[in-house]
């Protein structure tokens, strides 16, 4: 009976909750840090954390900069699918974070967590209506 909750539907539900929590605490970092001068904001490459932490593996070729002035994908070595942006400056200061930006992503993955916890309760309300 333990494998009913072990099984791949709520896996994902699970890895997705996680991945939305770190992207909420990368957000809130930024929104904390929105006067600290020469701070670059940060986002959670969803698709990279969720897919790593499903044991995906993926089929694309590794990005290579041959060039500076190259754009970069995820931090080379970290894994962890957290990615600064380093290529623009809102103000003079350095700083890159527009408030009203993070806020738009921190609704964003609001909604997102939300449907998750739906999911994941409307699935044990399947398990709990097979064991009545």
């Amino acid at each position: 009976m333990p494998g009913w909750l072990n099984g791949p539907v709520l896996n994902v539900f699970q890895k997705g909750l996680e991945a939305s929590s770190m992207r909420q605490q990368v957000l809130s970092n930024n929104v904390a840090n929105i006067d600290t001068p020469n701070f670059k904001r940060s986002d959670v490459d969803f698709q990279a954390v969720l897919g790593a932490a499903l044991g995906e593996k993926s089929g694309n070729l590794a990005m290579k900069l041959t060039s500076p002035k190259h754009i970069p994908g995820l931090a080379e070595g970290s894994g962890s699918g957290i990615v600064t942006d380093q290529t623009t400056s809102m103000r003079n200061d350095g700083n890159n974070v527009d408030v009203d930006h993070e806020m738009a992503n921190v609704a964003e993955n609001g909604l997102y967590y939300n449907s998750l916890t739906r999911a994941i309760t409307s699935q044990l309300g399947l398990l709990r209506m097979v064991i009545k």
